[in-house]
């Protein structure tokens, strides 16, 4: 991924500030900060996250701070008086206020750790003129990943959650995915999350990928998304995969525990959102990934602070736990599986088993995990993806032409 503002590119995969397309000199610390301000462009970064990011939280004088801002701007021809890249916002912090080009690199140049495989990365618009950040990867039967809370298509190309993920769909399928309205490279000034408009994004990557027909996976609560968009577009549906979702969001369901679960998670994204070491991201993990690496669990904390702004994740969290799909169930006319692990703390196995009861001839898979997303180091792992294979790949989709 490079970062294109006026005459200057910022190439992340070779530690590289080029001029004009020609490198120019800059020492690391300073790639790293102006790379930061850059991929944080839409809020102020404070001067304890840039402690935090580029000097791993080690005790820095203002002074320091002050001259590697100072060595950022004069990277890029900018200075602490114009400031028409890098601007001082007083009392606050900083941030980038420059126009910025997001560019996949060419094939030859984006390429997985093992260099196996890419992703390219592209914009469209939603039917409301949000921009949408969408990528492609892998190879095989065309299978869209329904768009869902915390992602970031850049950011989870690398992550130790979601890129064994990745790399294990890529295998057997061509895998277009997308970042949802508010968060990742999509659009963040947003105010509408209403699920019409989540069903919208989806269709707008679909359209802009020219694809007739595919494979529709949607985990948590990318599944009520995907159930949407399969009961209005069956014809484009040939498989409905939905893993660890549900019919109805918690903050409207009967239970009270349920509700108030909700109310606890909108409390601690308030008052945690994107600390390291803070006392809500221990909950947050313990919430997802319960057994996961303390690798994986630190990795939610940095998902955090690149995904979206703190606002935007109440605003997220609150529309989707509001979702309901209960009366679309029914109308669902394509080949379903419906997988849910019995332990999982986000999403009761009893909505699994709503879901599929509901949806006519669904096929149902408990999986033996505690964790809502499911990681490599379990049993559960092979269980996951051998069934998804072969649901897709060896389940011939009936005949259906028929539109809802």
């Amino acid at each position: 991924m490079r970062y294109r503002f006026g005459t200057f590119e910022l190439v992340p995969e070779t530690h590289e500030l080029l001029a004009g397309g020609l490198p120019r000199p800059i020492e690391p610390q300073v790639f790293d900060l102006l790379h930061h301000l850059v991929r944080e462009r839409d809020r102020v970064v404070s001067q304890e996250e840039l402690i935090e990011a580029i000097w791993k939280s080690r005790i820095v004088s203002d002074s320091a701070i002050s001259a590697r801002i100072s060595a950022a701007r004069s990277a890029i021809g900018d200075d602490g008086r114009r400031q028409e890249w890098i601007r001082t916002v007083p009392r606050r912090g900083f941030r980038f206020v420059g126009r910025v080009e997001l560019m996949a690199l060419q094939p030859d140049t984006v390429t997985s750790s093992d260099g196996s495989d890419r992703q390219r990365v592209g914009f469209c618009r939603s039917a409301d003129g949000t921009r949408i950040a969408y990528a492609t990867s892998g190879g095989g039967y065309p299978l869209v990943k329904a768009g869902h809370w915390l992602t970031h298509l850049e950011h989870d190309w690398h992550s130790p959650i979601w890129r064994p993920f990745l790399d294990r769909l890529d295998a057997s399928f061509h895998v277009m995915r997308y970042d949802q309205r508010g968060n990742g490279l999509s659009e963040w000034d947003v105010r509408d999350f209403s699920l019409d408009r989540c069903v919208e994004d989806l269709e707008a990557v679909v359209e802009t990928c020219r694809i007739e027909r595919f494979a529709l996976y949607g985990t948590s609560q990318g599944v009520p998304i995907a159930i949407a968009y399969a009961v209005r577009h069956p014809q484009k549906v040939s498989h409905l995969v939905l893993q660890g979702g549900y019919e109805k969001g918690r903050l409207i369901r009967a239970a009270e525990s349920d509700r108030a679960q909700g109310e606890a998670i909108l409390a601690l994204i308030r008052y945690g959102w994107g600390r390291a070491n803070s006392p809500f991201i221990d909950a947050f993990a313990t919430m997802f990934i319960p057994e996961g690496s303390r690798e994986q669990i630190e990795s939610l904390a940095e998902l955090q602070r690149h995904t979206t702004s703190p606002e935007n994740a109440v605003s997220l969290r609150s529309a989707v736990d509001r979702f309901d799909v209960s009366g679309l169930l029914e109308r669902v006319a394509v080949p379903t599986l419906v997988i849910h692990a019995r332990d999982d703390g986000i999403h009761p196995f009893e909505q699994g088993c709503r879901l599929a009861s509901g949806i006519p001839d669904a096929e149902f898979l408990m999986l033996e995990s505690r964790n809502h997303v499911i990681l490599p180091q379990e049993k559960a792992w092979p269980v996951l993806f051998e069934a998804i294979e072969r649901f897709v790949l060896h389940t011939g989709p009936p005949d259906r032409t028929e539109s809802s």
